[in-house]
């Protein structure tokens, strides 16, 4: 229902695979204490449900389901950048690694927002 066999060779299902494994390596590499455990264990979550709800928006059984999941993906998407702002504000020594993913997670957000906007403003025509 979405981007298969793009001719622009843009695939957001790959795009949101390595976002999540971006942000699951880096996650890897902080430091864990009563703090930043909670913050990382929601920063996977939230990082990783994008790209698993896109699959799922891909496969979507029907419009109302594809759209469902892709208000999901735009959700979780937004939650990483909060998520990612936390670990930068108590961890500040990884900001620096911690940028590209905000702003990935930003990308990803915008992506899905027009998605959703656009997808919506198409059923209201028909």
């Amino acid at each position: 229902m979405t981007n298969e066999g793009s001719e622009n060779g843009f695939d957001l299902q790959e795009r949101t695979a390595i976002f999540a494994e971006r942000t699951l390596l880096f996650c890897k590499k902080l430091p864990v204490n009563v703090i930043t455990k909670p913050i990382i264990s929601q920063l996977v979550r939230s990082a990783t449900s994008v790209g698993a709800n896109y699959c799922e928006a891909d496969n979507a059984a029907s419009r109302n389901d594809f759209k469902y999941k892709i208000a999901i993906c735009r959700k979780e998407s937004r939650e990483t950048c909060y998520w990612l702002r936390m670990i930068i504000t108590i961890v500040p020594e990884k900001r620096d690694e911690a940028r590209p993913l905000s702003s990935e997670a930003r990308e990803l957000n915008l992506i899905f927002s027009s998605i959703f906007r656009k997808f919506s403003e198409t059923v209201i025509r028909h």
